[in-house]
């Protein structure tokens, strides 16, 4: 899945369906709690820096992920299946001839967007090695980004603890453009009012996200 396309999609369904879309950094405290009905957190591997001004702590780490998106001769590759082999690097067909290579899983370098020539290049050689097809390909681009990964790789979502309007995702992890639209209509679904059709104490927030002990705690 085209991650970049897969948004620019939901945004432009957000204002075709009357809703507003507003880029603006906004710190999470009590005025804004006091200012919706409900909030949905869905800030990845930055969970833990968004909910810090309300005195939450949340096990959610960041990883570094780099993938090559490589250009073939092949434009008919939109329904050819998506290689995944044992490791970390899966080849990725999604038409017009591109095919993603990657991603890494890069733990000590969280939050670093730097592209890394070396690891590029050895994603580039053992895509080549299992799809022959990009031997030669043009390299159309690099993506770099920061995947969100709890301390046990399980993801949760719902309610911050403590709080009956504040809801939040995190923990997705790799899984996250295949997973994200399942959770992000669960997370709709309670913010209606509704209730969520996936159990809501299988991905409890309760076990990663806790207020921080002070003096002062009681």
């Amino acid at each position: 899945m085209d991650g970049d396309a897969m948004v620019t999609e939901l945004l432009e369904l957000v204002q075709k369906n009357g809703g507003s879309v507003v880029n603006q950094w906004q710190a999470v405290d009590e005025s804004l709690l006091s200012a919706f009905d409900a909030i949905v957190l869905a800030t990845g591997a930055w969970l833990p820096q968004t909910l810090e001004p309300l005195g939450y702590q949340v096990d959610i780490r960041g990883q570094k992920g780099q993938l090559v998106v490589l250009q073939t001769d092949d434009f008919d590759n939109e329904n050819l299946p998506v290689i995944m082999p044992e490791g970390e690097i899966d080849i990725i067909p999604i038409g017009n001839g591109k095919v993603f290579v990657g991603a890494t899983h890069e733990n000590d370098l969280g939050y670093d967007l730097a592209v890394s020539p070396e690891i590029i290049t050895n994603l580039i050689t053992q895509g080549e090695q299992l799809f022959t097809r990009l031997t030669g390909a043009e390299t159309v681009t690099v993506k770099v980004g920061t995947r969100a990964y709890t301390s046990d790789f399980s993801p949760f979502f719902g309610y911050v603890p403590g709080t009956s309007q504040l809801l939040a995702a995190s923990g997705l992890g790799s899984s996250g453009l295949t997973t994200g639209p399942l959770i992000g209509y669960q997370l709709a679904r309670l913010a209606a009012g509704l209730e969520s059709t996936l159990p809501l104490e299988d991905y409890s927030p309760n076990r990663y996200i806790s207020l921080i002990q002070t003096e002062n705690s009681v």
